[in-house]
């Protein structure tokens, strides 16, 4: 009987890594959806990627505009 491996994050190409980001950032799934459909183990892998490689802040868990996470606000609109 073969022993059962565990996978590491090494084991994803960036491509691979990349394709995800884009289909949760673009809305086709949440972090978890893609967690659950690519059979990706870690609990905040997807997530990590997120904040790694993604264009939204991910910091929270949800995603932001860069802009609110350095500070910088957005015009307010004239009346």
């Amino acid at each position: 009987m073969k022993p059962i491996s565990k996978r590491t994050q090494k084991d994803y190409s960036l491509a691979f890594k990349l394709s995800i980001v884009e289909k949760v950032e673009k809305g086709e799934c949440t972090y978890k959806q893609a967690q659950y459909h690519y059979g990706i183990q870690g609990a905040s892998t997807v997530l990590v990627w997120l904040r790694k490689h993604g264009r939204l802040n991910w910091s929270k868990g949800t995603p932001n505009y860069m802009s609110e996470a350095t500070g910088m606000s957005e015009p307010e609109p004239s009346p």
